[in-house]
């Protein structure tokens, strides 16, 4: 079960703030989520303090969001060095996730939000068509086919948009990015420069 957490308040479902896009100097709402050996696990205890990213993904058996998860297991050294907490959350069960990345050593936490509360609460919504084929999103599942990765078990909404944020030391949002398809995900060396003020 996910529990949603907005500035102390609780956020229900159906209320206009959790569609509401956060954007930089917001104070990161908190919240409570799974991961494949945890659960429940609260974010800003988890976070320690510590500045973090927050990659909003779709789902585990999406080739796209494979590849994306390739890179930032490629580049999490990186991210280390920045002083980066790394936090991927993607629309699939712990059981999914489990599956998915059996075999890896995985340096950094996976949210599990199968009920789409976190996406709700970070404003993270859904797409469409346009957003789902568009040319950039063909060449990048090109790229994902090329690499290995085949498509899975579909979970969550198809056409969901991904997210970025830097949620700084303090809770306030440093960085905030909504991707205008469901590939736009910005590499690693911009969410790198974000995080270092350039």
């Amino acid at each position: 079960m996910t529990t949603v957490v907005a500035a102390n308040n609780y956020i229900h479902e159906g209320d206009d703030a959790m569609k509401q896009k956060l954007t930089t100097g917001m104070t990161a709402p908190n919240f409570t989520f799974d991961t494949i050996s945890k659960r429940p696990l609260d974010f800003y205890k988890t976070a320690s303090g510590k500045k973090s990213v927050i990659f909003f993904l779709r789902y585990m058996g999406c080739p796209i969001c494979q590849l994306k998860i390739g890179e930032l297991l490629r580049d999490h050294e990186e991210f280390r060095a920045a002083g980066l907490q790394v936090f991927v959350a993607l629309q699939s069960t712990p059981a999914s996730v489990k599956e998915g990345l059996a075999g890896f050593q995985v340096p950094f936490t996976v949210i599990c939000d199968p009920e789409e509360k976190i996406f709700a609460l970070y404003g993270v919504a859904p797409g469409n068509l346009f957003g789902y084929l568009a040319p950039p999103v063909i060449m990048k599942a090109m790229k994902a086919s090329r690499s290995g990765f085949k498509h899975g078990k579909k979970e969550g909404k198809e056409m969901q948009l991904p997210a970025v944020f830097i949620v700084e030391g303090d809770g306030k949002i440093g960085y905030a990015y909504y991707g205008k398809n469901i590939g736009d995900v910005p590499d690693s060396p911009t969410i790198l420069n974000a995080a270092r003020g350039n």
